[in-house]
């Protein structure tokens, strides 16, 4: 029987779900009660699956977390997985992201806040700061966006292993060809209306961005104010926003299996952080961007506030494939039909601030 294995990050602890079948249990306590869980990661390349988790306690600061038996155990390292080295002046306010790599075995990237970029290669039990990042000749000029300095996107190139598109709020996309020794903004076509001059080289305020599954080079990009499309892995952007309700918001996924297939959760605005018409939907293209079609079946549609953020919407890769996406009113809600119906899996949780799910059998 297949199993989906669901990991919800919350402001006070992880949840973790089963089905089997078409049946949902969830795991008695939260683990990590108490601490905010802003990153996970589910890494199914080996047989049995490695669970990494970027918690944040309040007494004992951030670290990172990892269990080879789907929760009931967890290592944490003597020594700290991620940290700053100390001629950088700087110190772990946060895990952001846990990317493992889909082009190296073993390999496993963090980004964190202060926005920086790390690599581990002993599939996340400690890692190494990627310094011509952190050094980059922009950096003086990153400032944080609302919820601070964050890089909160990490995508690898299952084709290349020495190409990676990163975001950070607020410095914008920026990539590697070169397996991370030089980087280069990749923000042309994407608008930062916030700032003097729109439409600079750096500097958006990036919400997250989603690989298409059929072809590594397209991209989808949630921006503060905008919905973008990439077909050449960053180079250019292109305006895609035609047909939402808004276009502001702050999650973005992809289909597991069909190419053109994107997901986002659009917001009222910046300063109105609502679903957009007080309606809970998900909308969904089927042709990268062309149309929009709303997803609302067995979602609430009248004076919904549930704000979705960047890491709280998911797919798995089951066929059909399950969504899903958690809100700041601590709902979870699932579909198993990709998209077309939901069902609401949990209430009344913390704020929900990560979501992520795989087929683990």
């Amino acid at each position: 029987m297949t199993e989906v294995l669901l990991t919800v990050g919350t402001r006070k602890g992880l949840f973790i779900g089963h089905r089997r079948g078409g049946t949902w249990e969830f795991d008695e306590s939260p683990y990590f009660n108490a601490q905010a869980v802003y990153s996970v990661a589910i890494d199914t390349r080996r047989e049995t699956p490695r669970l990494l988790v970027g918690g944040d306690s309040a007494h004992w600061g951030p670290s990172v977390f990892h269990s080879d038996d789907l929760g009931r155990t967890w290592t944490e390292p003597e020594r700290p997985a991620v940290r700053f080295p100390k001629d950088t002046g700087a110190s772990l306010e946060r895990v952001w992201q846990l990317h493992p790599s889909t082009a190296e075995a073993d390999v496993v990237y963090a980004g964190t806040e202060p926005a920086a970029l790390y690599r581990s290669e002993d599939r996340g039990e400690s890692f190494e700061l990627v310094r011509p990042l952190w050094e980059h000749p922009t950096r003086s000029q990153w400032v944080p966006g609302g919820g601070g300095e964050g890089l909160h996107t990490i995508i690898t190139d299952q084709r290349d292993p020495r190409a990676m598109t990163v975001a950070v709020s607020t410095a914008g996309v920026f990539r590697t060809t070169d397996g991370g020794a030089s980087w280069a903004p990749s923000n042309s076509g994407v608008s930062a209306v916030f700032l003097p001059d729109p439409n600079p080289e750096f500097g958006q305020c990036v919400h997250k961005i989603a690989k298409d599954s059929a072809d590594p080079d397209r991209l989808y990009l949630q921006n503060h104010w905008g919905v973008y499309r990439s077909d050449d892995a960053g180079g250019q952007w292109t305006d895609i926003g035609a047909g939402l309700p808004s276009t502001f918001g702050f999650a973005a996924a992809t289909h597991p299996h069909r190419g053109d297939t994107a997901y986002v959760f659009p917001i009222t605005a910046d300063a109105d952080r609502v679903p957009a018409d007080r309606r809970c939907r998900v909308f969904r293209t089927a042709d990268a961007g062309l149309n929009w079609e709303p997803l609302s079946a067995g979602l609430p549609q009248e004076d919904h506030y549930g704000t979705v953020l960047r890491d709280a919407l998911c797919t798995d890769d089951a066929d059909p494939a399950g969504v899903y996406f958690g809100n700041r009113n601590g709902e979870v809600y699932a579909s198993a039909d990709d998209g077309d119906s939901w069902q609401q899996l949990a209430s009344h949780l913390p704020d929900v601030l990560c979501v992520r799910a795989a087929v683990i059998d």
